[in-house]
Parts: C-alpha cells; structure tokens; sequence
C-alpha cells in the first residue's frame, strides 16, 4: 500500500491491521542467541547504514534470536543487565514484534516471543510502503507507568534515548550479519496504538525494519 493511501486511510480512522498468516503460536521459544564471533565493532560501525529495500522472506529462527538478543537482550544473567542501556534500570522500552502471523512481544528474561495480537499489523508500523511486505518490523513502545522516578514532563526524552540505543543495536547488528534494517518516526501512531491495543500509560516511540536485502540492493 503506498504512502498516499495510507495517509488517507489514517485520516478517515481506517488504517487496520491485516488477518495473520502461517502459524500463530501463544509463544514462541527462541534458540539460545550465539553470542560468539560476529564482526569487530570498528567494522561494523564503517558499514552501518540504513536501507529501504527488503527481501520478503521471513528470516530464520536463530537469525531473529540473534537479532532480538542484540537489541534488548540480558547479557548479564546475575543482575539482568541488558545490552542496552536504561535510566535507573526502569527498562521503561519495550519491544514489540510485527510478524505476519501475529504481534509479540520479546520478554527478555525469558527470551521468548509472546504473542499480544493476532492480526498482521506491519502495514500500521509506518507510512512507507516497504513496511507492509518485509518479513519484520520492531516497534518501540514506552511504559510511562515503570518511570515513576522520572519527572512527567521527561518521560519521554528519556524513553527515546533508551529506544535510541536499541536501535543502534540492531543497526551494528544488522551491519555485522548482512541484514537490511531502517529506523522510522513517519507513522501514524494513534493508529498503531490502537492495533497494538495499547493503553494510556504506553507511548509509540519509534518503528525499525529489518530484513535481509533485497536483490540487487546496494551493499
């Protein structure tokens, strides 16, 4: 769908999910991430960039394992540190999934995937028309009831900065493997809350695309 229709859409209240496809499970269990070789961060940085052509195919399951523990992953099991950072450990960001066969949501600690909607919700993560056909899209989402500490009027600063970090991880990330990725803020987020079913205390942030390239993209 291309950017002028979504528009439209959003403007009349009609911009919705799609049904799911392939099997929807509850919970989706995920390999143990390979934390192991990869590229030397100086390199990765040299190739980090941000692409808009995807290959559509859905990407393996120990691919997004790697990919998800590199975004928001425990990467220290005594104290549940992440691999991202977050103000007062509020871990107030929480990353959502968009599959064709459903909404999950990553829950660290378990290392899972769990389903939250049972509908596609790619084509609402953005205005582009790339969302709709790549084989994901992340979706940023803060939790303003977990930062209590942090005064009302800086949640969200502080919430786009943890995002931020996130981001960048699964940009070196996607730099160290090949994949494709492009971080996004053009969309309609009341739209996307409401496919989300989110409630008041959750705020859209930002949407990122990964995939592989599509072919004949540039390197």
């Amino acid at each position: 769908m291309n950017p002028l229709t979504k528009m439209a859409l959003g403007l009349m209240g009609q911009l919705r999910p799609e049904p799911s496809t392939g099997d929807g499970s509850p919970v989706l269990a995920l390999p143990a991430p390979r934390q192991g070789g990869g590229m030397p961060l100086m390199q990765a940085l040299a190739r980090r960039q941000s692409q808009r052509a995807f290959n559509p195919v859905a990407l393996q399951l120990p691919v997004l394992s790697d990919l998800l523990w590199a975004t928001a992953g425990v990467n220290r099991p005594d104290s549940g540190g992440r691999t991202a950072p977050s103000a007062m450990n509020a871990q107030e960001v929480d990353l959502y999934v968009a599959l064709p066969e459903g909404l999950y949501l990553y829950a660290p600690q378990a290392h899972a995937l769990q389903r939250v909607v049972a509908a596609d919700v790619r084509r609402v993560t953005g205005y582009q028309d790339f969302v709709d056909s790549a084989p994901l899209d992340l979706v940023y989402v803060a939790d303003h009831a977990r930062m209590k500490l942090v005064p009302a009027e800086q949640r969200s600063v502080y919430a786009a900065a943890a995002a931020g970090a996130m981001a960048q991880n699964v940009y070196l990330h996607a730099a160290s493997t090949g994949l494709a990725t492009v971080i996004r803020a053009w969309l309609d987020r009341g739209a996307l809350a409401q496919a989300m079913g989110l409630g008041t205390n959750q705020q859209v942030l930002l949407a990122q695309t990964v995939g592989w390239p599509a072919a004949g993209a540039s390197p």
